[in-house]
């Protein structure tokens, strides 16, 4: 890596702000003792692997309103003081398995504002022991694995506002586990839900009920074929009748 500070950024100590400069790509070379790396308001597409192997000091990397959909393996290999992590605005739909594995000193991440995200793999957040502060309002969810969020021990503030949850069964344990477990979550419309919106969710059918059912289908049969029975008795009888009464003009 170079020494000296990238064409169209600014530098101030350990602080390389390269922010709203229309880049569509990452600058090749950066200060080795970069702290604090800017390249928000962006067009930046991808990013090339082991781009960030040789800035061990790298602490916050703002990579907010770019054109990401998806991050190389290994991103965060060399970037091992990495704390502030903030990826929203951009064209994630996936936030894939181990995706920030060797950032595992993150402590707030930010993912909001993706619309096209509509999946978390449930292993996404793997190794991120110590992130507190999780951001995923704005995006494209309907669900969420809690396997995902389970693995996050250090987890305090979670922001899920914005997103078109269909709140089913399946929400039940995700939302126990949010009242449980998360000290400040902002998503006014899934804190709303009690345990009473769930109650169907827990109704089980008796040998009665089944018994009940079974003999209302069969009346129904029953009458089904009765019904249709003499609904062709009368069409009959009518066709007999419109054909005597013609025979008796003629």
């Amino acid at each position: 890596a170079g020494a000296g500070c990238p064409v169209l950024c600014t530098c101030r100590g350990q602080a390389v702000d390269c922010s709203g400069q229309r880049l569509f790509s990452v600058p090749p070379e950066l200060p080795l003792d970069t702290g604090n790396l800017s390249l928000a308001h962006n067009r930046i597409a991808s990013i090339p692997p082991g781009y960030l192997a040789c800035y061990g000091q790298l602490r916050a990397l703002d990579l907010r309103n770019n054109s990401l959909a998806a991050l190389p393996a290994g991103l965060f290999l060399g970037a091992r003081r990495l704390a502030h992590l903030d990826l929203s605005y951009n064209n994630f739909s996936l936030v894939a398995a181990d995706m920030f594995l060797e950032a595992s000193g993150l402590l707030p991440l930010d993912l909001s504002h993706n619309p096209g995200l509509r999946r978390v793999h449930p292993q996404a957040f793997r190794g991120l022991a110590q992130l507190r502060e999780l951001d995923l309002s704005y995006g494209g969810l309907s669900a969420i694995s809690l396997d995902a969020l389970e693995g996050l021990p250090g987890l305090v503030g979670l922001r899920l506002g914005g997103n078109p949850w269909v709140c089913g069964c399946a929400m039940e344990p995700f939302l126990k586990w949010l009242r449980g477990g998360i000290q400040r979550c902002a998503s006014a419309p899934l804190l709303s839900l009690t345990e009473e919106s769930f109650q169907a969710c827990h109704l089980t059918l008796t040998l009665d009920d089944y018994l009940f059912i079974a003999f209302v289908g069969f009346v129904v049969s029953i009458a089904s074929v009765a019904t249709n029975f003499l609904l062709g008795i009368t069409a009959n009888c009518c066709h007999r009748w419109s054909k005597a009464s013609e025979d008796e003009d003629v």
